[in-house]
């Protein structure tokens, strides 16, 4: 019986240091249209906020058939763009220096086929 407790007060322990060990790491930001656009990322407060909406704006968003003028209607003017692509910066991810980056591709259409979020 001891036993059986020491084993489950360890897991409880583990457990609860992950949660707090993680908190930072995991966000839930909404995606909000409007922070996005404006997001100066040159701004500290910014730096992230992007990255921090991304799960929201995947989940919650489809954006694959969306035609061209949708997507800059929702996320602004690209970073960089080609006749296929469209790349957003999403800023820093919070693991470590490390930034990330939506790529939005699109076809002869102009309707969004894929999107990539990288980390690197």
């Amino acid at each position: 019986m001891k036993k059986n407790l020491k084993i489950i007060s360890i897991a409880l322990l583990t457990f609860i240091i992950l949660i707090f060990g993680l908190s930072g790491k995991l966000t839930h930001e909404k995606f909000d249209s409007k922070k996005w656009r404006n997001a100066d990322q040159n701004l500290e407060e910014n730096w992230s906020i992007r990255w921090d909406m991304m799960n929201s704006l995947r989940n919650e968003h489809e954006l694959i058939g969306k035609s061209y003028e949708e997507i800059i209607k929702i996320l602004g003017t690209p970073d960089n763009e080609n006749k296929s692509e469209l790349y957003y910066s999403l800023g820093y991810t919070g693991n470590g220096i490390n930034t990330g980056n939506l790529k939005i591709e699109i076809n002869a259409e102009k309707k969004v086929t894929n999107i990539k979020v990288s980390e690197g």
